[in-house]
């Protein structure tokens, strides 16, 4: 009888304790299951915000590269369109003015014109300065210095080839007229016709 009692003492207590341990290892499991789910969650928004950083940040480059290649490309075909307007303009104007300033004649005329406008427009005296080897000195200190009725200093400088400089005695400025200065003053005339016509623009 009390064997009996024992026994069932003994079972009682195991089942409680089986049933506690039960429950305890339920409630283990139920917070290991909440924190997994709390972990998959964090794991599962971090992976969403780690690819829409980088969808963004692709996007971003993609953006920029097109515009980088749009820049390339537009100064790429401008660089070419200039090529071709100065190798045509210079292949039109360089024949007809090589030589232009070794014309007396011309030259005789281009300053004459030049001393007359400056002393209608400006008055005082002039300076012209040409090359070493022009023929030209006598000219202007006589003729041009009778048409205008003032006095024009000439000098010759081995630093001019071609061409000469005008301008006032005080040396405050001075044109210069070479044939590279006729070729970039054709050239910039010429210029905006022939981009029309080749590029309709």
């Amino acid at each position: 009888m009390a064997t009996n009692k024992l026994q069932e003492l003994t079972e009682q207590l195991y089942n409680q304790g089986l049933a506690k341990g039960q429950a305890e290892g339920e409630r283990i499991l139920e917070e290991a299951k909440a924190k997994a789910e709390a972990i998959l969650n964090d794991a599962r928004q971090s992976a969403e915000k780690i690819i829409s950083d980088a969808s963004k940040q692709a996007s971003d480059i993609a953006a920029k590269s097109a515009s980088d290649i749009k820049m390339a490309s537009f100064q790429a075909i401008e660089a070419t369109k200039n090529d071709i307007l100065r190798a045509i303009s210079a292949k039109v104007v360089e024949k007809p003015v090589e030589g232009v300033l070794g014309n007396e004649e011309f030259t005789k005329k281009l300053i004459m014109t030049i001393a007359e406008k400056f002393s209608a427009e400006n008055g005082g005296d002039l300076n012209i300065v040409l090359g070493k080897d022009s023929k030209l000195q006598s000219y202007v200190e006589k003729e041009v210095s009778a048409a205008i009725g003032s006095g024009i200093d000439v000098q010759l400088s081995k630093n001019i080839t071609g061409g000469l400089h005008i301008g006032p005695k005080d040396g405050s400025y001075f044109i210069s007229f070479s044939e590279e200065t006729f070729k970039e003053l054709i050239c910039a005339y010429l210029r905006p016709v022939t981009r029309k016509t080749l590029f309709g623009e």
